[in-house]
């Protein structure tokens, strides 16, 4: 079975944009010649960092969510593509891999209606499958000890990309997610909203902290299982900060980032998480930007980051007009976890 669809660099220049003077990223990336023995080439390459997408929704929409997901991967490498390669940000730290192949879950997930309790259970086992193909391309990408920064798709992929982590290390994994909702639903077959707990429990898990979570987006059930495992889950909340004032932005980042700190940790975002940005829960009273960037920083810098998942992100929905700003935004936030990879103390 074909796990990843991987870029050539004909497609990497059909998406740069030249211009006299200038060095674009896109003109600077390593990426994959021999398609055969990708792993083996990726090993003895020189960049820090890979990119891989997943252009699926398929676990949104197996968690009666609102699908779109599958768009975010190609807009934001194309800006990510097309910023500037400069002493800040050098290109050649980086590797286009390409996207996990996902065309033919994607094609059956069409035929299954979500009014339907078998359908949705059939969409589960679609989310399985594809867990398997993403455990086994970020495998081969820890393996090859370089840090994988993944863009599409749901939350669901959060479970794969962990459980990768964890199996090439032998051990269990930290990870902080920025994200209104903890994803830690219960274990009722695969979907984006329980990636967390089935990485917890299954045991690929030690520490998870969430950093301004929304208090009437979480189930009473979810709330007492972080109370009980207080010592390995901790949450903190959007209504501390910015509704009651009683912590500051900083404050809460700072601790939140404390609790994962001591171990090799996985850095997530949700798109959900950010005002205004078209995602699988859009919402209208979130994080500003520049909060979503200096989470990333803060994370990548201060934490020993073995990933970085940018989860939910869906610019073009079927209802409204395409928001190209999105790709944007995802390309400052692959730039801000390179950098603070970079600028560690």
């Amino acid at each position: 079975m074909k796990n990843i669809e991987l870029y050539t660099e004909k497609h990497i220049k059909d998406i740069t944009r030249k211009r006299d003077n200038e060095i674009k990223i896109g003109e600077e990336v390593t990426v994959i010649l021999n398609s055969e023995n990708w792993e083996e080439e990726l090993k003895k390459s020189d960049c820090k960092f890979v990119l891989i997408g997943i252009p699926e929704d398929v676990g949104i929409r197996a968690n009666l969510g609102r699908g779109g997901a599958h768009t975010a991967w190609k807009p934001a490498l194309d800006s990510f593509l097309n910023q500037q390669s400069n002493s800040f940000l050098n290109g050649k730290e980086c590797c286009v891999l390409g996207h996990v192949f996902v065309e033919d879950l994607m094609e059956k997930s069409i035929q299954y209606n979500l009014k339907t309790d078998t359908h949705i259970l059939e969409l589960r086992k679609l989310v399985s499958e594809l867990d398997e193909r993403v455990c086994n391309i970020i495998s081969k990408i820890i393996l090859a000890n370089k840090i994988p920064i993944i863009i599409g798709g749901g939350h669901n992929n959060a479970f794969p990309i962990i459980k990768a982590c964890s199996e090439v290390l032998s051990k269990k994994i930290n990870v902080i997610n920025c994200d209104p909702h903890t994803d830690f639903r219960t274990q009722e077959g695969r979907h984006s909203g329980n990636g967390f707990s089935y990485a917890f429990y299954e045991n690929y898990t030690n520490k998870y902290a969430v950093f301004c979570m929304h208090e009437q987006y979480n189930t009473n059930d979810v709330l007492k299982t972080f109370i009980k495992y207080n010592s390995q889950l901790y949450f903190s909340t959007y209504e501390d900060v910015f509704v009651r004032d009683q912590k500051t932005f900083t404050q809460t980042l700072n601790q939140t980032i404390g609790f994962v700190k001591r171990d090799a940790c996985g850095v997530e975002i949700d798109l959900d998480a950010i005002t205004n940005v078209p995602s699988s829960a859009k919402t209208s009273s979130g994080l500003s930007p520049i909060e979503a960037r200096q989470y990333v920083y803060q994370s990548a810098k201060q934490l020993s980051a073995l990933y970085f998942h940018i989860a939910e992100g869906a610019p073009i929905l079927s209802h409204i007009k395409a928001d190209n700003k999105t790709g944007k935004l995802i390309a400052y936030l692959i730039s801000d976890f390179i950098k603070g990879i970079n600028e560690k103390y």
